[in-house]
């Protein structure tokens, strides 16, 4: 075996999404957010489009990543949908959090290349990023708040129309035991041919 496969599986099994509430203050030094970034970039890309973008919002910057969410949220929500507690989350999780990091999809300019193909390859660079946090201990949350998907975002975001904001990963040191999960069992969800 070329790896330790059964360290992989663990991290691959212990990755969890946990949430900002539940990080403590302990800061994540840069080395380790990029060395993280850095990982993400090798998830898979057809035609080597590598369309996968990060904004890092640590420290002040925070102020301006919460006060962008909680006023897209006030003015794109409904009245009627409106929620005080949901206001006060996004308000909140970019405090809760060592490092937040906005992901978001910058749009190749081959037109052989179907769009879902470039939002998979984010997708997978994401994944990157929480197996690495996890490996380090980190907590992670992937975050896909409504507004982020209004064209408002990519104008707060400074990205073109065709680019697509994919979420915010808000990563911080757990204040608690790592929280444990299950999956069903692969019979489940496969369909075997010979």
């Amino acid at each position: 075996m070329k790896y330790n496969l059964s360290e992989i599986t663990e991290v691959i099994k212990n990755r969890r999404t946990i949430y900002p509430q539940h990080y403590s203050s302990r800061v994540i030094h840069k080395e380790i957010i990029e060395h993280l970034l850095q990982n993400a970039t090798w998830a898979p890309t057809h035609g080597m489009t590598q369309p996968w973008r990060f904004k890092i919002y640590t420290g002040e910057s925070r102020n301006a990543l919460a006060e962008s969410l909680s006023s897209l949220y006030k003015k794109l929500t409904p009245e009627d949908q409106f929620r005080e507690d949901k206001l006060l989350k996004i308000q909140a999780r970019p405090f809760q959090s060592s490092a937040a990091i906005v992901v978001y999809m910058k749009r190749g300019d081959n037109p052989k290349i179907p769009e879902i193909e470039e939002i998979s390859s984010v997708a997978c660079a994401v994944q990157n990023i929480c197996l690495t946090a996890t490996a380090y201990g980190i907590g992670s949350f992937w975050s896909t708040p409504k507004v982020i998907y209004a064209p408002e975002m990519n104008e707060i975001l400074k990205i073109r129309d065709q680019d697509k904001c994919m979420g915010i990963i808000y990563l911080g040191y757990p204040n608690e035991d790592w929280p444990k999960g299950q999956r069903k069992p692969i019979e489940y969800v496969t369909e075997w041919y010979d």
